[in-house]
């Protein structure tokens, strides 16, 4: 083997390795409820869903489970959203219990103040927290239940199914969830974990059993952080309860960003704050560099050295083109595992590029963040309000 094939090998590794590294058991669809189904109560924050709340609730109203009731909270919407609650709420009101958001206090983010709202009006045994750019399968929520049910487990989070049907979502999301798949690569080491930094869960399905949501201070204890769901599992298994993660693409999907704009600003608000929750304390305030110049260093620059090469600048070739041909493997593999076309692969150095971008963009705003038109700092965060110990009234 040439010098030059030889510094291909870690390309080599990654196509071949990495795709049977990330382990996608334990799936939800196992688990079958085998006691009674307690009530239950999904919790919706919806800030300008418009677009989205309908579907969405249509989606739950199919759910054959027995007990079930749905709380929207409507967080202060601009487009429209609260009406559409109030009128789906009127429809079915055995089903459907409608909250008008009360104004955000000083401290919180939305997200966390609508949970928390809907959880003083929530009724349920379970309460389980949800998007409105999620689609529910009518057997999800009994399976949720189910898994709920084994053992002391206090939190159930699945992660659905990610939908990509526009260029810019196909082009940058494998490569977003490739990088967080890989923090989390084993679910069923993930469920074993008893260190707070090592949990994370996803606040696209989160199902608790009330008396742990409760006892460790639900998102009243989180309110001031952006990535509200990563926070609530690492409270949880600080506080010595135990939580179960798993595979859901079969019950439930989501869309989540529609263009890259939206992309943008949703990826700039989690992935530096999620990530330097994982890390220790020494490591954080680089982790988002790191992971963009590896980006940059793996996936970019074998294709850049290939094309130079044509181009008459003295780089190895034998090398880059085994390593970008390699790649390019990889790659196909993951589109294909996240249902995006594969021809959107050849594209990869692009999509590598913009997802280290987010990456650095993320880092340099910092605790400046901007979503669904609101703007959060450091307040958010460090700062409470009179208002922030009080269970909303029921």
């Amino acid at each position: 083997m040439s010098a030059e094939l030889a510094l291909a090998l870690p390309w080599l590794a990654a196509a071949l390795l990495i795709p049977w590294v990330i382990r996608r058991r334990p799936r939800l669809s196992d688990f079958r409820l085998t006691a009674d189904a307690p009530p239950l109560s999904v919790v919706l924050p919806a800030r300008n869903e418009a677009a989205n709340l309908a579907a969405c609730v249509g989606s739950l109203l199919s759910s054959a489970y027995p007990a079930f009731e749905i709380v929207i909270v409507d967080d202060s919407s601009t487009d429209g959203t609260g009406d559409i609650a109030r009128e789906l709420a009127r429809a079915r009101p055995d089903r459907i219990r409608f909250v008008a958001g009360e104004p955000l206090p000083e401290g919180w983010v939305g997200k966390s103040w609508a949970c928390w709202q809907g959880y003083g009006t929530a009724r349920g045994e379970v309460l389980v927290f949800t998007d409105a750019d999620t689609r529910h399968g009518p057997a999800l929520l009994g399976h949720a239940v189910a898994a709920l049910q084994v053992g002391d487990t206090a939190l159930v989070t699945g992660f659905p199914r990610q939908v990509m049907r526009g260029f810019w979502e196909r082009l940058i999301l494998p490569h977003v969830f490739t990088a967080i798949e890989l923090r989390y690569y084993d679910v069923s080491k993930l469920n074993r974990n008893q260190k707070p930094r090592d949990a994370v869960a996803n606040g696209q399905l989160m199902v608790f059993r009330r008396a742990a949501y409760e006892a460790i201070g639900g998102h009243r204890a989180v309110r001031g952080e952006i990535v509200e769901d990563v926070r609530l599992a690492q409270h949880l298994v600080a506080s010595g309860h135990r939580m179960f993660a798993v595979w859901a693409q079969d019950l439930i999907e989501t869309r989540m960003y529609r263009s890259f704009r939206e992309i943008l600003e949703g990826w700039t608000k989690n992935l530096a704050r999620g990530s330097r929750h994982s890390v220790d304390p020494w490591l954080r305030p680089l982790l988002p560099w790191l992971i963009a110049a590896f980006q940059l260093a793996f996936w970019v620059a074998p294709t850049v050295a290939l094309a130079a090469s044509f181009a008459g600048f003295a780089l190895p070739r034998s090398w880059a083109a085994a390593a970008a041909g390699a790649s390019l493997l990889f790659w196909v593999v993951r589109h294909l595992h996240f249902g995006a076309p594969p021809r959107y692969a050849l594209l990869f150095p692009l999509g590598a590029a913009l997802t280290a971008y987010l990456f650095l963009r993320s880092a340099w705003r910092g605790e400046n963040v901007k979503w669904r038109g609101r703007r959060y700092g450091p307040s958010s965060t460090n700062s409470t309000s009179t208002r922030s110990g009080m269970r909303p009234a029921s």
